[in-house]
């Protein structure tokens, strides 16, 4: 039974919270977030009399948001601004969203009153149809005239105002063929290049592999990286990777001599105490303990080690002005390191993970220009990590 009372106390103050808050936005002129919730709420059980509170909620939000969205459309008629005429159809839009979102919860009974609740529905299909077509109009209009300007920012506004006007009234006139246009006209294309002032020859995949653009995924919506000029693209910027010193070490052999011991079981022994007796169980029986004996090794160890170091730079150039934007710094650095080794004693006195260098024997150094182009792939991710960090238009 105490259970029983509790549920019930429960459910009262869910109940009590809910019509609060939705007295609260009523209160606060969030009239369509007061329709939301008490539709939500007489979705289940909407006859019953704990969901009158509701109704009657519902009934005045909807009297008011329809007086308030009827106003300002007459306002902004009023005002004959081309500039509202989106503003007027996304109104008549939610007049007729707010009409659906309550048309399938009719009839909604007042039990008091001994009515239903009253929802003056409208047909807004002409006010909808007209103000779209209106606004595909202006869209349209203005659109194109953008397209006639000689800005960049124009262009995007107007690609955004095409695609506007796309999805609300699809395949209106030649609209996505000024979409192609705007995005041609507004994409900042850039012309990605090397240069050499290094007195080393760069090596020609190096080169290629920095400038294969196309495995970085830094194009975007409105920028474009061509390593190769394309016939037909006037280029707005440049991006120049500038080597200026590569540095590579002799090729160095470090020799290094060390011993090595450990401990290994080998076979048991009797245990004896300290007077030299041996010591036996409580049976009689002598005491066999692990023995122990210690291998030894020699190590002659062998270290290969090359390095290179590569120094450049990053310029962004506007090709408008023949201007330097800004420049970053490029450094990687590749290391060719191999080590072998050979021993006299037990070999097994060494650890595990070292034993694979006794296999092992002395291998040839990379060559100057593998060096360089090993280092490739530090300096590709160090380079989309700049462009990724530093966009031409901020």
């Amino acid at each position: 039974m105490k259970k029983i009372t509790s549920l019930f106390l429960l459910l009262i103050f869910v109940y009590s919270c809910g019509v609060k808050q939705t007295q609260s936005m009523l209160s606060d002129g969030d009239y369509d977030g007061a329709i939301y919730r008490a539709a939500e709420a007489l979705r289940t059980n909407k006859t019953s009399k704990g969901k009158q509170d509701y109704i009657y909620l519902m009934e005045e939000a909807f009297a008011k948001a329809k007086e308030r969205d009827l106003r300002t459309v007459e306002m902004l008629s009023k005002d004959a601004n081309p500039a509202n005429l989106e503003k007027i159809y996304n109104t008549y839009l939610q007049l007729n969203a707010r009409q659906e979102k309550i048309r399938p919860l009719l009839p909604l009974r007042l039990i008091k009153e001994g009515r239903n609740a009253i929802f003056p529905f409208d047909d807004y299909s002409d006010e909808i149809v007209n103000s779209k077509n209106a606004l595909s109009k202006y869209l349209y209009d203005n659109s194109k005239l953008l397209l006639k300007t000689n800005d960049k920012m124009s262009y995007r506004r107007a690609y955004d105002d095409f695609a506007y006007l796309e999805s609300i009234n699809p395949g209106y006139k030649d609209v996505k063929q000024l979409m192609d246009e705007a995005q041609f006209k507004g994409t900042d294309f850039v012309n990605v290049y090397t240069k050499n002032e290094t007195n080393m020859v760069i090596p020609a995949r190096l080169q290629s592999d920095l400038l294969d653009f196309s495995t970085f995924g830094l194009n975007d919506k409105w920028t474009v990286y061509h390593s190769n000029k394309q016939k037909g693209i006037n280029y707005d910027y440049g991006l120049i990777v500038n080597f200026r010193q590569i540095n590579i070490s002799p090729e160095q052999v470090k020799e290094k001599e060390f011993i090595k011991e450990k401990q290994i079981k080998d076979g048991t022994k009797t245990l004896l105490d300290a007077n030299g007796n041996v010591v036996k169980d409580s049976l009689g029986n002598p005491i066999k303990v692990d023995n122990f004996k210690t291998i030894r090794a020699n190590v002659y160890e062998f270290r290969q080690f090359k390095a290179c170091n590569v120094t450049a730079k990053v310029d962004y150039i506007d090709f408008r002005t023949n201007q330097l934007i800004d420049t970053f710094p490029l450094t990687s650095e590749f290391v060719f390191e191999y080590i072998y080794a050979n021993y006299n004693g037990d070999r097994n006195a060494c650890d595990t993970d070292y034993l694979p260098y006794f296999d092992r024997r002395a291998v040839p150094f990379p060559s100057n220009e593998q060096m360089v182009y090993d280092s490739g792939e530090d300096l590709k991710a160090k380079l989309k990590a700049i462009i990724t960090r530093n966009k031409f238009r901020r």
